[in-house]
This record gives C-alpha cells, sequence and structure tokens, in this order.
C-alpha cells in the first residue's frame, strides 16, 4: 500500500516534470540558435574589423606612396618622409621601399639600403599581381617581431618603379581584438592563408605563430560562412562561428567562439533550480504521503483488516469501532462492523437450526431403528419358527441397514466413509483378528443415499459368500479395492479359496437386491463371474461420493 501511495505521489508529479522537461528542451534549442547566431555575427564583426585596418593601413600606404621623394626613390628624403609617416601610425612599427629586385631602397627606421628582401612572398605577389596584396605571419629582419605584412606596387605614373610595404604589428592587433571586447569564455581567432594564427584572445602567447587546430580545418576553407560546435584547443567545447579565406576579398581566416558551458550557464542554473524544486516537491510529496497514508488510510485499513482477522480467528466480539472517523474508510469500517453484526446473528441463527436439525435426524434415527426392530419383531412371530433360516437372512438384512443409518447419524446425517460402511456390514461375518477379508482404497465420502444402497450390497455379498463362497471356511479371503475419478466409485469385491464355485442357475433375490440396490440417478453399475477360485463382482456407481480432504 506504501508503494501505491508513493506511486500515486509520484504520478503527481509527472506532469510538473513534464512542463519542466518540454521547457528545458524548448529553451535549450532557442538558446542555441542563439548562440549560433552571436558566434557567426561575433566572426562577421572581427571580420570587418580587420578589413578596417587593413584598408587603414591600405591607404597609409598609397599615402606615403604619393610623396615625392618616395616615388622618386630619393634615399634620404625618403626616409625622412617615411619616419614623420610610421611615427604617426601605431599599428606599424615600419615602412620599406623596396626596388625591382627586392633590394631595399629606404624605410622609417634609417636601415642601411640594398639589404634583399626579395625572399619574402610579399614582395613578390606585390610585383607579380601589381596590387594590393596581404601576407602571412612574419618575423620582421628589421624589429624581430612578428607582423602582418601588407605591400603594394610603387608607381610612377603607370611604370612600376618598385614595392613599398609595411606589417600591421600583431601585439597591436590582440591589444585592438582584446579592446573591443570577448564575451567570457569566448575566443577569437585570426589566421593567414596558411593557417598561421597571428591573432588570438585569450592566451595570444600560447597561440600566435602556431598553426590552426586541425579540428578547424575543413571550415578554414569553407565555401560559405557557417558556425560549428567543436573542442578548441584548451579542451574547451566552443561554438564558433567562422568567415573562411576562400571568401572574395577575404585574406584571413577569422573564428570567433563562445563557451558553450558558458552561453547556457543561466539555462542551466535554471535547469539546476528547477530541478530542486521538483525534488523538494518529491519530497514533500513523498512526506505527505507518509503521514497522510499511514493517518487516514494504512492505519484505517490495517484496523479493519485486523478485525476480520480476529473474527475469522473465532473472535466473534471484535469490530473496529471506526464509526465516522477516518472519512470514507471510517464509513466502511462502520458498514464492515455492521456486516459482523448480521453475520454473527445468521450463524447464531444457522447454529440453531442445525442443532434443531440434528434432534430431529436423532429423533428419525431413533423412530426408524424402533420401526425395524418392530419389523423384525413381527418377522419373528410370522414366520420366525416356521422358517427360521429365512428369518435370519431376513434379520440380518433388516440390521445392515441399520447399520447405515448408524454411519449416518455418526456423522450428522451429512455422509458417511466408504470404508467405515464397508466395515460396519462385515461386522456379522468376521472377528476382530479375522485377517480374510482386507480392504484397499481412498478415503472418500458417501452420500446418504450411497451408504444405504452400499451397506445392503456387502452384507449380500458377505452373507453369500459365508454361505457358499471364501468364507465358508478358513481357506478362503475376500479382497475389496476401490478407486474414486472424477466423483465415480469403481469397487471390486473378489474371493480367493480352494473350494470350487459354480455359477448359480438362476438369479435369486440377493442377486436382484444388488443390482437393484441404488437408485437410478446413481448410474449403478454391476458385474458377476464366477470362477475357479471363487467370486468376482465389480461394481461403479457416480454422483454419491466425494475425496475426503484434511481441514
Amino acid at each position: 500500500m506504501r508503494r501505491r501511495l508513493f506511486a500515486v505521489a509520484a504520478t503527481a508529479l509527472l506532469p510538473a516534470i513534464g512542463m519542466l522537461s518540454y521547457n528545458e528542451l524548448l529553451t535549450r534549442q532557442q538558446r542555441d540558435r542563439e548562440v549560433h547566431q552571436q558566434a557567426l555575427q561575433a566572426a562577421r564583426q572581427a571580420a570587418s574589423e580587420v578589413d578596417r585596418i587593413i584598408e587603414g593601413v591600405h591607404s597609409v600606404l598609397i599615402a606615403a606612396a604619393a610623396i615625392p621623394a618616395v616615388s622618386d626613390l630619393d634615399q634620404a628624403g625618403c626616409t625622412n618622409a617615411l619616419k614623420r609617416v610610421a611615427s604617426e601610425l601605431p599599428p606599424i612599427r615600419a615602412i620599406l621601399v623596396f626596388g625591382l629586385d627586392g633590394k631595399l631602397v629606404c624605410d622609417s627606421f634609417g636601415s642601411p639600403a640594398g639589404m634583399d628582401f626579395s625572399e619574402r612572398s610579399y614582395v613578390r605577389d606585390a610585383l607579380s599581381t601589381k596590387d594590393f596584396v596581404v601576407g602571412e605571419y612574419t618575423i620582421s629582419k628589421l624589429s624581430d617581431g612578428p607582423i602582418l605584412p601588407v605591400a603594394m606596387p610603387l608607381r610612377s605614373g603607370t611604370e612600376i618603379k618598385g614595392v613599398i610595404a609595411t606589417g600591421i604589428r600583431l601585439e597591436w592587433l590582440d591589444q585592438r581584438i582584446s579592446e573591443r571586447g570577448v564575451t567570457p569564455g569566448g575566443v577569437v581567432t585570426i589566421a593567414d592563408r596558411n593557417g598561421i594564427i597571428i591573432a588570438r584572445n585569450p592566451d595570444p602567447k600560447r597561440f600566435v605563430g602556431t598553426s590552426i587546430s586541425e579540428s578547424f580545418r575543413p571550415y578554414f576553407n569553407a565555401t560559405k560562412a557557417g558556425t560549428v560546435e567543436v573542442k578548441s584547443p584548451d579542451g574547451t567545447l566552443r561554438i564558433v562561428g567562422y568567415e573562411p579565406i576562400s571568401l572574395p576579398g577575404s585574406p584571413l581566416y577569422i573564428g570567433a567562439g563562445m563557451s558553450k558551458e558558458q552561453a547556457f550557464a543561466d539555462i542551466n542554473r535554471a535547469t539546476l533550480a528547477g530541478v530542486a524544486f521538483i525534488l523538494l516537491g518529491a519530497f514533500i510529496a513523498v512526506l505527505a504521503a507518509v503521514f497522510v497514508g499511514n493517518r487516514f488510510i494504512l492505519k484505517p485499513i490495517d484496523q479493519i483488516v485486523n478485525v476480520l482477522q480476529r473474527w475469522r480467528s473465532g473472535d466473534s466480539e471484535a469490530r473496529t469501532n471506526m464509526g465516522g472517523r477516518y472519512g470514507e474508510l471510517g464509513l466502511v469500517g462502520a458498514s464492515v462492523d455492521h456486516l459482523l453484526d448480521e453475520l454473527d446473528e445468521r450463524r447464531r441463527q444457522t447454529e440453531q437450526m442445525v442443532e434443531a436439525r440434528k434432534l430431529m435426524g436423532r429423533e428419525l434415527a431413533h423412530r426408524v431403528k424402533n420401526t425395524l426392530s418392530i419389523v423384525q419383531a413381527i418377522a419373528r412371530q410370522t414366520f420366525g419358527r416356521q422358517n427360521p433360516e429365512e428369518f435370519k437372512s431376513f434379520s440380518q438384512r433388516i440390521g445392515a441397514f441399520a447399520g447405515g443409518y448408524d454411519i449416518l447419524l455418526a456423522d450428522d446425517w451429512e455422509s458417511g466413509e466408504l470404508r467405515d460402511v464397508i466395515d460396519r456390514s462385515l461386522l456379522p461375518h468376521r472377528d476382530s483378528n479375522d485377517a480374510r477379508i482386507s480392504l484397499d482404497g481412498p478415503s472418500c465420502h458417501l452420500s446418504p443415499p450411497a451408504v444405504l444402497s452400499l451397506s445392503m450390497v456387502i452384507h449380500e455379498l458377505a452373507t453369500n459368500a459365508t454361505k457358499y463362497g471364501a468364507l465358508s471356511d478358513r481357506t478362503g479371503s475376500v479382497r475389496i479395492e476401490w478407486t474414486l475419478d472424477d466423483g465415480r466409485v469403481s469397487l471390486s469385491w473378489n474371493e480367493s479359496s480352494d473350494r470350487s464355485v459354480e455359477a448359480p442357475t438362476h438369479e435369486g433375490f440377493g442377486s436382484r437386491l444388488i443390482r437393484g440396490a441404488f437408485p437410478a440417478e446413481f448410474d449403478a453399475e454391476t458385474s458377476f463371474s464366477y470362477e475357479a477360485d471363487g467370486l468376482k463382482f465389480s461394481l461403479s456407481f457416480a454422483g454419491g461420493a466425494t475425496r475426503k480432504t484434511e481441514a
């Protein structure tokens, strides 16, 4: 019962759990879409910022290239002009001018002319494309610091006379990203065309100059911008928005990621709070189920069950005395009390009726036996002296019939034990120590009509065996066996003797009595077989026997 109460309490919580689960799923789906959108927007903003920086540096190079001393490759004038321009620009350290052979002509540092930069890819690319180019992660020959070089052809009219270049300081680029602000747990990564990280916030010192993680490679050259959920090299699961390098006008890979744990922190806290409230509700519901169940359900039920068990065990005074207490169960208890009162009254009436029936049965049996005694007396006076043998046979038959009444009377006229019926019917034909007669069969009860009929049959068989068969001398024996199958009794009477037996030439009164002893409703079947060693008789009847069961 307690388990059922707990189940009821748990069932009451199911709607709340269902609503929490539904809201949780819906909220997480919405938040997931929001975070993906925010990550993509952050990547686009970072890309836009980088584009502005590069475009600004491009404008600086255009302005510097327009200075006559620069465009004329005047070393002294060029150096002074570039120094003035570079000193005003924090993103760059130096501006350099190269000849068509890739050798230094002048720079803002005043470095000696002739330094060879022809191996630098950005110099070669500017000359080959004749356009503005963004280089790759590079360590500056002049400052030994990491830079992102940019370059463009130096023209005089339509004539290309060399290359003008500068480098964006990567520590300044990281600082610029940091100033823009990165969401808690977020990250911004910028990589060049070779996949070398040129800016990364946070932890720039750890990642700048290293190759981008292989997990990001598929998105490095993607055909369009997008978002992906992936684990970063620092082990954090992030939702990353990316702008691939393959997009038109995009010289760099831009990635902006948001920590999924941070992004879902508020939802996770709300989920924990919801689960806590559910658990608290479950705890309160269990306490209520225990208290209310014990007080108003289990206690009344236990009381009712205990009273019924006591009443069944014989305590007829057991009552719940619940009256109107305990609500509906109290009404049940009061109804049980009324029912027990009625049952007690009916039992008393039944006991009185049984006692009256037993008294009438004993009185009837006494009168029947008196009647049988009167019949015997009349028979004795009528033909006892003239036909003593016939009188004796008649008297014994009457005695067997009366014996059946004695057996029924001993069992309150309800039934008689088959073995007792046989034993009582054989009493006149054997001594207490007589082993010539053996009985074998299961215990079963016969109905009153079957008791009287079987008494007559056994008496006639025993009388015949005593006169003519196996019991007429000390060498013979009789074996009586019976079985009970589905309410039908099968009985066999088997005589065994050294004395030869002959079948009678005509059917006598005793045989007719045996055949007609059972009423028609018993569907009785009899069979006589006179064999060399004695009579073999079988009897079967239905509807009058039940197997005895132990109480």
